[in-house]
């Protein structure tokens, strides 16, 4: 029987979800001195998702953004866990009922096997929260971090 979830994370997705996902940081990151980043791997190495989101935004060197207002919105496929972490500086502005929605909302599309289209909707709410709170301005905003998928194990 095949399984999506035997997939290589870097082989759940077409090359056009990749491409979808990836545009879709693009656009609102034009919008934005925010930065939005995505992590998928197919397990999650601790219990907590959230938790492991933290230490990737860690690794990834995400707090490192001048307004701290970056995001990582991290998938565990094969362990169907996901999490999203936002910086302190957009946190502290959002709380935790925007982060909790946002997420309700992903798995909406992910109990559809939508899995491509929740990761951007998520990319497009994060998007024009941060457009709000940070907006971009073309005298000072740089691209502080890279725009593609990060794929793990």
């Amino acid at each position: 029987m095949f399984s999506i979830f035997k997939k290589k994370p870097q082989d759940f997705f077409s090359q056009k979800e990749k491409d979808q996902i990836t545009e879709a940081i693009r656009m609102a990151e034009m919008q934005t001195s925010g930065e939005v980043r995505v992590f998928i791997e197919n397990t999650c190495k601790t219990s907590n998702a959230l938790d492991h989101a933290k230490a990737l935004f860690s690794e990834l060197k995400m707090e490192a953004t001048q307004e701290r207002n970056a995001v990582l919105i991290y998938v565990a496929i094969k362990d169907r866990k996901l999490a999203v972490y936002g910086d302190k500086g957009i946190h502290e502005k959002l709380g935790d009922d925007y982060w909790n929605d946002s997420v309700k909302n992903m798995i909406s599309h992910f109990t559809g096997n939508n899995y491509a289209k929740g990761i951007e909707d998520m990319i497009i709410s994060i998007g024009y929260a941060l457009k709000q709170l940070f907006p971009y301005n073309a005298d000072t905003d740089t691209n502080e971090l890279s725009d593609e998928i990060v794929f793990g194990k």
